[in-house]
């Protein structure tokens, strides 16, 4: 028995590769969302933050000038205003009397924007107003003297330093991201290639035996998981087409050989004098047709002999055919008048149930057949420690065709040999 081993190269459209490709999409996509949501909520705090810290300095200001606009100094509100300017990012800070002549002012430059705000005459009631653009943002501080407003304050500032920082610290998560998403793929890529593996293997070893038609090979099974059992059940169909291969070639070699004697016996067992495999799938194509036809209920027993092969190996091939003749009897002893009965090769027998009232009389059937195989059986004054193990089918309850009645009861045979052998069951018992 062989089985895959060798690291195979992934090929160019790899498994591994799309799902990789996918993963990287969507680890882009969700960092990609989430920057650009951290980024705006930085830039909207940010932004109230320095909107905040203006009308603060407004307000302050506007309490140091008011003397000066009592009193029309010009010369010292206009000192006051160029100490003010200082202030990072400041654009225009303007002081005008309450009919919005301009009483002092300092200015960055010519030609700022203006953003649209309630009339100066208005603040008497409102208080500080601001406004903020996506370039600048603008505050109108009252200026009060004992609680009469005597001037109106406008500070007007760029939000320049604010994107510098915001573009900086975008640069540099972008940056980040980028690295995260490099060591995303190279964990991505090692991770999947080792939680893929058994999968890549089956692959492979589906492809090899595609093409050496090879099917004593296994697969490997790692972990009993969903890959595993599928593992399992690939491996279990490549068991069953071994056997079927080797009885093939066998039926063959004894077609050659026995020449016309088989074609008079082509449908009979030479040993046991059973129907063969022949003749059993003709019955079993007719009495499916007949069940279709007719809306009966038919059933199929798939029946492998327990310890067979040890008793071959023990006692000898001459041993091994009086059991299968004497189990041939012992079975043809409890079955119907009108059930087909026949040997498939080796130690694997079919028996057809045509007609049946219920599921009842074909599982009553099967234990009366497995107690009848295993009854003590002595030959050459040796017991032999023979059993039987059925897989039972129903047509059309779990298949209507005659192929896939026949692995149905395959399959539940083999469930029945994981049950402990010697006993029966259904299809749908052997499901994981």
């Amino acid at each position: 028995m062989n089985s895959v081993t060798a690291a195979v190269l992934p090929p160019a459209d790899s498994l591994v590769r799309r799902l990789t490709r996918l993963n990287l999409r969507l680890l882009s996509m969700t960092m990609l969302l989430t920057f650009l949501l951290l980024a705006t909520a930085t830039w909207y705090v940010a932004r109230e933050r320095q909107l905040h810290s203006a009308e603060l300095s407004a307000r302050l200001l506007a309490n140091s000038v008011s003397p000066m606009l009592v009193f029309a100094d010009r010369a010292a509100a206009q000192i006051e205003l160029e100490a003010f300017s200082r202030r990072s990012d400041l654009l225009l800070v303007q002081v005008r009397m309450p009919d919005g002549a301009v009483f002092a002012q300092w200015q960055s430059g010519p030609g700022t924007s203006q953003l649209q705000l309630a009339a100066p005459a208005a603040l008497a009631q409102t208080g500080v107003q601001s406004a903020a653009s996506w370039s600048a943002l603008e505050v109108w501080a009252p200026i009060r003297l004992k609680d009469e407003l005597v001037g109106v304050l406008l500070l007007r500032e760029s939000l320049a330093s604010l994107h510098l920082s915001l573009l900086l610290l975008s640069g540099v998560a972008i940056t980040l991201m980028a690295l995260m998403i490099l060591v995303a793929w190279r964990g991505l890529v090692l991770v999947q290639r080792k939680a893929l593996r058994p999968l890549v293997e089956l692959s492979d070893l589906a492809e090899q035996i595609a093409q050496q038609r090879d099917y004593s090979q296994r697969a490997t099974i790692y972990r009993r998981d969903e890959v595993g059992r599928l593992g399992e059940r690939f491996n279990e169909m490549l068991k069953r087409i071994e056997i079927w291969q080797a009885d093939l070639r066998l039926q063959l070699a004894q077609e050659h050989e026995a020449g016309q004697k088989f074609e008079r016996l082509a449908h009979k067992d030479s040993l046991t004098g059973l129907p063969n495999r022949l003749f059993f799938q003709g019955e079993l194509q007719r009495h499916l047709a007949l069940c279709v036809e007719h809306g009966e209920l038919m059933a199929l027993m798939f029946i492998d002999l327990d310890n067979f092969k040890k008793v071959n190996d023990q006692y000898g091939h001459d041993v091994g055919d009086e059991v299968l003749c004497e189990v041939a009897r012992r079975m043809a002893a409890v079955v119907r008048s009108r059930d087909v009965l026949c040997r498939l090769g080796g130690d694997e027998f079919a028996l057809i149930l045509p007609q049946l009232p219920d599921e009842t009389v074909a599982e009553q059937l099967a234990l009366r057949l497995i107690a009848a195989v295993r009854a003590t059986m002595t030959i050459g004054g040796a017991v032999m420690p023979i059993g039987a193990t059925v897989g039972l089918a129903f047509a059309p309850l779990d298949a209507g065709e005659a192929t896939a009645l026949l692995n149905a009861s395959d399959h539940a045979m083999y469930a029945a040999k994981r049950a402990g052998k010697n006993t029966f069951r259904r299809p749908q018992d052997g499901v994981a």
